[in-house]
């Protein structure tokens, strides 16, 4: 029996039969009315050898959100059909006016290579045109399998929104055609590039041919034809309306309504599956996943995103990427978010603003739309190294985000880990395409020498350096560039930017003060200059407050970015504590000095950074920046020092804060004035610390006194070696006087 049965031959079946089928049409046509048939329900839509088709209205203009929504629907039904037929799917176009909008040609060729694809292929897709059709709504229908038009139907000018001519758009739509051979080559082409003249001729042999430009202008030399009839003049876009497209076998018939299709398609019936009740109008929420990836800021997100789940009224998430990964553990999780979104969420939209290198490649790919800035990277050495131990820890993960987001999982394994050798396989019987590794090609199959023969490899793909957005286009890792988060959103359906999902917008401008690379080299530079004020200025005061606010600000900042963890806190303040050691109660500049110095550098560097020790490209060069920014900001102790001990005396509001440098000849006059020549030698005691300077009491007399570098605490002996004017130096003994030592006498 053909698998194409017509209405009138329910009436040669015999009478069981015929009421079996009759009872199943009455079905059919209840659930269709009821508007409660969907994908899910076409299992059981052939019943008795009958067959069904059903009706889906093309959304116009296409936009990504669109494009997704309509491919997922033809993979349900894909997935739904049987193996011993094609299941009919007629997508309906109704008039594609400018009104509507345009489609954008990377949807329009996601769709198209969809439906000529592999995952599609027990699906006959039809196009079934009513009004006109212009722009690049036209490519789908090039990539249709059967075309039906109304007699109102027109295709035209299938490159009416570019502003020039592009040679990758035609090299596309020819590409597109030739997979199924509906449109001549001729018409393909007159249809993208409206400067070609177009003609139907009749050549002296008795044959019909399309010919345009140089090869019509040959055949009208040599004298070949008999008649021709111009379809379009140069430099006017092609118009073809229904009677061409049918008198040169383009479309299959002319029809005016849905139960003529159906006639037409030898089908039972046409039944319509609205995707629209399915998916809702769309509306979403914008996330900014910026700056590494650390537990935290994942479990933030996740917390934020949820939230928009149980509201049950967001179905499109936004997600503006710029990060260079950090954590794999949490991009998976983020991932398997993505590519497997929950009711009532259908599309999850992504856009790299910069980079998404590292693990946050495959959250990245896991959006489906993925669009890219032109300058955009994906993938590439980033904030954490992944070896490939961790990589086939997570492998069935990522091959079931690649399956879920239908991308190929070799390239996004190769991303993640650099080492991995992924080829490019052509079929050397279909042509069919492969990404994968040598490994991956001979998996799980019985006879590993006879699927090497299979496949003809190719070219190696460069994966360790990422790719631009042109490259991940070519691969299937991203759907096309865009400019901007808005044109992302509007190419998933949406009418604008949205609302970025619920969080607090402190941390999110601090975080965003924390990316500002300038500001954290001035708080550091600032800080460490008002340290250095502070050590050279009497008693605790405002250059003190001023250090201290400065380095709490620059932690802050850092520990919500995601670099910066209570070790590096710690590291830092250590270092600080030691250099104030050194300053304030040990003389000179020794270990605590040098030890406090290479603690608060490593504190800095290591709070601008996911990592300790570099193992990649991206890290070697994070951390030199690190290292130069430590060591220009720590360059603020030598500034403080100099600046503020020169200006600040000179300003009224900040005199106070610093002595002023003595008068050398006044200096010299006051020490005229006393005499403690007369101390040389003696011992006394100290009545309090030296650091280094202090007061020693000799006899009856306290006299100010200072150190010879030794640390001398209150309440200890001391001899006096030096003697210069009123500046008495001295120096500590080895045996320490008892609080009721004796008074000191002559040595």
């Amino acid at each position: 029996m053909s698998d194409y049965l017509s209405m009138s031959a329910l009436h040669h079946q015999p009478l069981g039969k015929s009421i079996a089928l009759r009872f199943a049409l009455a079905w059919i046509c209840f659930a269709t009315i009821s508007g409660v048939l969907s994908a899910q329900d076409i299992t059981a839509e052939k019943v008795d050898g009958i067959k069904v088709g059903y009706l889906i209205d093309m959304p116009m203009p296409l936009t990504s959100n669109g494009a997704a929504d309509l491919m997922a629907q033809l993979g349900r039904l894909a997935q739904s059909a049987n193996d011993d037929s094609r299941l009919t799917v007629v997508l309906r176009y109704h008039d594609s006016t400018d009104s509507l909008g345009r489609t954008p040609f990377e949807d329009a060729l996601r769709l198209a290579r969809a439906i000529t694809g592999p995952d599609l292929r027990r699906i006959r897709v039809v196009s079934w045109v009513e009004g006109t059709v212009n722009g690049h709504l036209t490519l789908p229908i090039l990539a249709s399998d059967l075309l039906v038009v109304a007699p109102t139907a027109v295709i035209a000018d299938a490159t009416k929104d570019e502003s020039a001519a592009d040679e990758t758009i035609e090299v596309s739509y020819r590409s597109v055609a030739a997979r199924r051979g509906l449109f001549p080559p001729e018409v393909v082409s007159a249809l993208v590039d409206p400067g070609l003249e177009l003609a139907k001729v009749a050549k002296i042999d008795g044959g019909e041919v399309f010919a345009t430009g140089n090869d019509l202008d040959k055949l009208r030399s040599t004298g070949q034809i008999t008649s021709e009839s111009i379809w379009s003049s140069a430099n006017v876009p092609l118009r073809i309306d229904a009677n061409q497209l049918r008198s040169s076998r383009i479309a299959a018939g002319i029809v005016g309504s849905k139960e003529k299709v159906a006639e037409l398609l030898d089908l039972a019936s046409l039944n319509p599956i609205d995707h629209s009740t399915k998916s809702g109008e769309p509306k979403g929420v914008l996330l900014e996943m910026v700056g590494s990836i650390t537990d935290s800021r994942s479990r933030r997100w996740q917390s934020n995103l949820r939230g928009t789940i149980e509201a049950g009224d967001i179905n499109t998430w936004v997600i503006a990427i710029d990060s260079p990964g950090g954590s794999l553990g949490q991009s998976v999780t983020l991932a398997d978010w993505f590519a497997n979104p929950d009711p009532p969420l259908h599309t999850v939209a992504g856009f790299i603003q910069a980079e998404a290198r590292g693990d946050a490649a495959l959250f990245a790919v896991a959006c489906r739309p993925l669009f890219m800035s032109p300058s955009g990277r994906l993938g590439g050495p980033g904030a954490e190294a992944i070896d490939s131990a961790a990589v086939m820890q997570n492998d069935e993960l990522i091959e079931e985000i690649a399956r879920n987001a239908k991308r190929p999982a070799a390239l996004i394994r190769g991303l993640l880990d650099p080492s991995l050798e992924v080829y490019r396989y052509t079929s050397r019987k279909t042509g069919r395409v492969r990404y994968a590794t040598e490994e991956d090609l001979i998996r799980g199959v019985e006879d590993p020498v006879a699927e090497r023969e299979r496949w003809q490899r190719g070219e190696l793909i460069e994966l360790a350096e990422g790719l631009s957005a042109s490259e991940a286009i070519a691969f299937g890792l991203a759907e096309g560039e865009s400019p901007s988060v808005d044109d992302v959103s509007r190419r998933a359906g949406l009418t604008g930017t949205p609302p970025l999902v619920t969080d607090r917008g402190m941390i999110r401008w601090v975080e965003s003060l924390g990316r500002n690379h300038a500001l954290a080299f001035f708080l550091l530079f600032i800080g460490f200059a008002a340290l250095s004020t502070e050590a050279n200025a009497p008693g605790l005061g405002l250059p003190g407050f001023v250090a201290i606010v400065c380095f709490g600000m620059y932690f802050w900042i850092k520990f919500l970015a995601g670099t910066a963890e209570w070790l590096e806190l710690l590291a830092f303040a250590i270092g600080l504590i030691c250099i104030a050691i050194e300053v304030f109660v040990i003389p000179g500049f020794g270990v605590f000095g040098i030890g406090g110095l290479a603690l608060t550098v490593l504190g800095v560097v290591l709070m601008s950074q996911t990592f300790v020790i570099p193992r990649n490209v991206y890290q070697i060069e994070v951390l030199t920046h690190s290292i130069w920014a430590a060591i220009a900001s720590a360059f603020g102790l030598i500034a403080g020092f100099v600046l503020f001990r020169t200006m600040m005396p000179h300003i009224p509001v900040l005199s106070g804060l610093a002595m002023e440098t003595p008068d050398s000849a006044a200096v010299n006059e006051a020490e005229k004035l006393a005499d403690y020549s007369h101390l040389y030698g003696q011992t006394g005691i100290t009545t309090t610390p030296l650091r280094p300077s202090g007061k020693a009491k000799f006899g009856d007399a306290i006299v100010q006194v200072i150190s010879d570098g030794t640390a001398v605490g209150g309440g200890e002996r001391v001899r006096v070696s030096e003697v210069h004017g009123t500046r008495v130096v001295v120096e500590g003994l080895d045996e320490v006087a008892d609080e009721r030592a004796p008074e000191a006498t002559e040595s």
